[in-house]
């Protein structure tokens, strides 16, 4: 009896990475919103994470975070300023055993430009039953917690995120 066949390895490192963007949405107590992913086939039991998402071809950057955040939470430019952008990109790679599951197998992790919105509108505003939901359920936490609620191939992003965003909360 022949053993089962599997799929072979995916070699990550000939892979690029996926452009996105990365929204920290701030409320005007400088708490941070969080969404309960909805697709826990691919995380945690429990996972949390802030808006993120692909930048479109032909999108700028800025663009892609105000289509994302919409898709998302249902919030309008109108609900928001964007306070800040990260100065650098920020990477991260997938687990292995995600790298074929995820995307197709066509990238090994992201690369991010993250943003720090301010939103300025009431939370009835938000409204997680969009085209493209994403999240389960969604909370303000406070940003020390951020890292905690991430899945922890993402901690050390998010990590940085919130060091570079601190001052502006």
């Amino acid at each position: 009896m022949k053993p089962p066949s599997h799929p072979q390895a995916i070699d990550k490192s000939t892979l690029p990475y996926r452009p996105c963007v990365g929204i920290m949405l701030a409320n005007r107590e400088g708490k941070v919103f969080v969404g309960k992913r909805l697709d826990q086939s691919v995380a945690e039991p429990d996972a949390w994470q802030m808006p993120q998402g692909g930048i479109d071809p032909g999108e700028d950057e800025e663009t892609a975070a105000i289509r994302e955040l919409g898709e998302e939470t249902g919030l309008s430019p109108e609900h928001v300023d964007i306070i800040a952008r990260s100065a650098e990109r920020h990477a991260y790679d997938l687990p292995d055993e995600l790298v074929g599951r995820i995307w197709g197998g066509k990238y090994r992790g992201q690369i991010q430009r993250w943003f720090l919105l301010r939103f300025k509108g009431k939370d009835s505003d938000i409204d997680l039953h969009t085209h493209h939901p994403e999240f389960a359920a969604w909370q303000w936490v406070e940003a020390d917690q951020l890292a905690d609620l991430i899945v922890p191939f993402k901690r050390t992003l998010y990590r940085k995120v919130v060091e570079e965003f601190r001052p502006l909360l």
